[in-house]
This record gives structure tokens, C-alpha cells and sequence, in this order.
């Protein structure tokens, strides 16, 4: 299979309608037949359906394990990525048809090409490479791919924990493609990603709005109220003043420092791609610090404001408040949720107000960190200078990828992430692509892999 073949497959997950998970169960089942081509034990793993919030129930498409060579002397890795993509239609910004994989000037554009469907196939062609040569597999190979991740990787959890002592005993390493490089042309290895922690504010007089005119003047407003709990959160410099969120941010090393300075980051173009006037730091290290190994808070929006062009004259009578904060090592979700509803009924409080203030959590990911000393971030290292000529970039990711905390965490083994994507590829965004080059060696940069490993292993 090509990657024109998968990418013209138009598996969105996101969006909850029956075509579009009819594509889904297409594109499992065409991966399905692509690895027993390779001549791997493919199981379907029946993963029952979603109940939605409108009453309609949609079939969950199925999760593929499966094995390629039980060799007991050899180490076994466990690739897990995701072919299900975020919607695309052509009509908003997209240049070309986001199914229709087209090049232009050595980059591959189209749907999933870099998210994830470029790098799941990078890793299979790696692995027909050895066929072809009629090489044996320097490693034991299995595969968990997924078609729910982009929606949350529906029911992931209960079948990688039931798996724990089957599919999963055997693992040594667990390897993930599905984050990006730093930099245009310098590769990466991922060793930590934030985890994130998202919270509700409800500030309520009533159920109805009132009219400024009959009512401004005499009530505590609710908008009025939530504006100050909402600058209670986080200064003009971006230091978050909920009392205590910083105590159990991991101590700053010398050796980590150096791993900031190593990283290969033009501050000026970073600038002018993101299009900002001015970061609130200027150095290289403490921007990645503030990304990465900082936490960070952001507010979102507010539910049930006016917010339509015009001029309207409502006083909103209930309102919500939505924020998040960036978790980092090793901070505790639990912990963060009771600071932060401390520090928000703190600041109500002092206001004297008769509306009803409540604060709910509705989302607690932990952050995720890796010992780049384990044997295959080494012979990951050595598999980029092999096929790159160059040191990677040991980066982390500012986002959240639950997925390798999960591993971690269930399957107590270690988990690496490879990207294969430039900086600039865009994934979620219109215009996804991979780079032609970044595909045809990020192939070559798995098949060293294998190699290196079995070497250290």
C-alpha cells in the first residue's frame, strides 16, 4: 500500500457521523491486510460501539494487534500509532484535496500524511525492507494501531490494561511516531511531554439574562464576577498565582540546562513563523524551559457571554469560565485540582457576592517523562546519526500525548517517541503534509533502528 492509497481514505474520527466511520472501519481493515501481507498474526480487536451525547450509538472501530517473529533471543518493540485523521474539507484553506495526496516541491500534502498515516507506513516499509532482502528481523515486531485517537482513543485504556499480560508480556520497548521535529532539518527524539489539567468556572445569578437597563446597578454581576476570578489566575509575565501550584515542579539540573543549549532553535525565524511581535522571554533556554519543563496557564473563553457583533445591552445571568494549566513533572492533578478551587473560592469569597460560584475539573492528564539512558534512546541516537550524519535534538512536547504515559504507566516499560515530521508540517491544521525526504528517510531512520537495537539489546 502507498501512502496516496491511505491518505485518500477520509477516516475522521472526530466527526460522529455513520460515512465517515464506515471510511474508518475501511482504513483498519486495509491495514489489517497490509501487515498480514507482511506475513504478521493480525488480530481485530472488536472494541463494541460509542454511546454519543444526542442518544445515537456508533460502532468503534477496531484496534489491530499484531506480531511479526517470537524469537526469545532477540528484543521485541511495539510500534503503536493511529490512522484515523482530524476533518478536512477543501472548501477551508486547504490548497489542494486534502484526500488526494499531491506534491509540490518535495512536500506531501494531504490528510494524515504526517498524522499519522506517513509515519505507520514509514515503519511498515521499514519492516518489508528486511522481507525484501529476504533478511531476518533484527527484532521481534508487534504492532497496536488504533483509529480513535484524534476523538480521544476511545476504550484504549481498558484494552491495553487487559493486555498487560498477553499481547503485551513479551514487550521490551514501545516506540511512537506521532509528534514532530523542532527544526526544519535537524531530527528529534521525545522524552517528556506536559500533561494538562482543564477547569470549569460557573459563576450563576439566574437562568435568564437580565437587561442592563432595568437591572445594571443593582445586582452582583455575574460577567463582573468571573472577570476577576479569571485575572486571579496568571500575571502579564505569564508566572501562574494560584498559592502552591509550583512546589512540586521538578528541581532545574545542570545537566537539563545543557540539553537546552544543545538544541538547535533560530529564535528569530521561530518568531516570524509564529507570527508574534515578542515571546515574554528572550533567550533560546528559557523559552524551551517555559514550553516544556515550566507549567503554564491559558484561558480559553467564556460560555454564555454576548459575543456576536452589535451592540447588545444583556447582562448574562449565568456565565462559564474555561482554563487549563499545563501539568509538568512532577506535578500532581488531583493536588492542582484542589489548589486551584482553594485559590478560586478564596478570591470569591473576598467579593461578597450572592451568586453561586462552582468549579469543576473536567479533564486531569498527567504529565509523562522518560530516562533518556534507556537502551533505546541510545540506539535511537545511534540510528539518527547513522542515517541523518548528526546528533538529534532531545526535545520535549509543550502538548499532551496521554498515550505514552498510558504505556508507561500499565505496561511498565519504556516508552520512546521518534517523530519524523519538520516543524512545519502542520498536522491538525489546513495544508498538512510530510516532507518526501522526512518520509523516505524516517524509513531508513526505522530499519537502522531495528538494527541498533538488536545490537544493544
Amino acid at each position: 500500500m502507498t501512502l496516496k492509497e491511505w491518505v485518500a481514505i477520509e477516516s475522521d474520527s472526530v466527526q460522529p457521523v455513520p460515512r465517515f466511520r464506515q471510511e474508518l472501519f475501511r482504513m483498519m481493515a486495509v491495514a489489517a491486510d497490509t501487515l498480514q501481507r507482511l506475513g504478521a498474526h493480525v488480530t481485530s480487536v472488536d472494541m463494541g460501539s460509542q454511546q454519543l451525547p444526542d442518544g445515537q450509538s456508533l460502532p468503534i472501530p477496531p484496534v489491530i494487534l499484531a506480531e511479526l517473529g517470537n524469537d526469545p533471543t532477540k528484543g521485541t518493540v511495539c510500534f503503536y500509532g493511529h490512522l484515523d485523521v482530524q476533518p478536512a474539507d477543501q472548501g477551508n484553506g486547504w490548497l489542494t484535496d486534502p484526500y488526494v495526496l499531491t506534491e509540490v516541491d518535495g512536500k506531501l500534502y494531504g490528510r494524515g500524511a504526517t498524522d499519522n498515516k506517513g509515519p505507520v507506513l514509514a515503519w511498515i516499509n521499514a519492516v518489508s525492507a528486511f522481507r525484501a532482502l529476504e533478511q531476518d528481523l533484527p527484532v521481534n515486531i508487534k504492532f497496536i494501531i488504533e483509529g480513535m485517537e484524534e476523538a480521544g482513543s476511545v476504550a484504549l485504556e481498558e484494552l491495553v490494561e487487559k493486555e498487560k499480560n498477553r499481547f503485551f508480556s513479551g514487550v521490551d520497548y514501545i516506540v511512537i511516531s506521532d509528534n514532530l521535529w523542532i527544526s526544519q532539518r535537524k531530527p528529534a527524539i521525545t522524552y517528556g511531554t506536559r500533561g494538562n489539567s482543564y477547569f470549569m468556572v460557573e459563576v450563576k445569578c439566574r437562568d435568564q439574562d437580565f437587561h442592563s437597563g432595568t437591572f445594571g446597578g443593582i445586582l452582583h454581576e455575574p460577567m463582573a464576577d468571573l472577570v476577576a476570578l479569571l485575572g486571579s489566575l496568571v500575571d502579564s509575565s505569564g508566572h501562574i498565582l494560584v498559592p502552591g501550584i509550583y512546589d512540586e515542579v521538578a528541581p532545574l539540573t545542570e545537566e537539563e540546562i545543557n540539553t537546552y543549549k544543545a538544541i538547535h532553535l533560530d529564535l528569530e525565524e521561530y518568531r516570524n513563523s509564529s507570527r508574534v511581535e515578542k515571546f515574554l522571554f528572550d533567550t533560546k533556554e528559557e523559552i524551551l524551559m517555559h514550553l516544556w519543563r515550566y507549567p503554564s496557564l491559558s484561558i480559553h473563553g467564556i460560555e454564555g457571554a454576548f459575543d456576536e457583533p452589535g451592540a447588545k445591552t444583556v447582562i448574562p445571568g449565568q456565565v462559564i469560565g474555561k482554563f487549563s494549566i499545563r501539568l509538568v513533572p512532577h506535578m500532581n492533578v488531583s493536588v492542582v485540582e484542589k489548589q486551584v478551587t482553594r485559590h478560586l473560592e478564596d478570591v470569591f469569597s473576598k467579593r461578597n457576592s450572592s451568586n453561586k460560584m462552582v468549579v469543576s475539573m473536567t479533564l486531569g492528564l498527567h504529565p509523562w517523562i522518560a530516562n533518556i539512558n534507556d537502551t533505546q534512546y541510545l540506539a535511537a541516537k545511534r540510528a539518527i546519526r547513522t542515517v541523518f550524519g548528526t546528533e538529534p535534538d532531545m526535545i520535549r512536547d509543550g502538548s499532551t500525548i496521554p498515550i505514552a504515559k498510558m504505556f508507561q504507566e500499565i505496561v511498565h516499560k519504556s516508552v520512546v517517541l521518534i517523530p519524523l515530521g519538520a516543524v512545519d508540517d502542520g498536522e491538525h491544521s489546513q495544508n498538512e503534509k510530510i516532507n518526501r525526504w522526512n518520509y523516505i528517510e524516517g524509513t531508513k531512520l526505522f530499519a537502522a533502528f531495528f538494527l541498533e537495537m538488536a545490537q544493544l539489546h
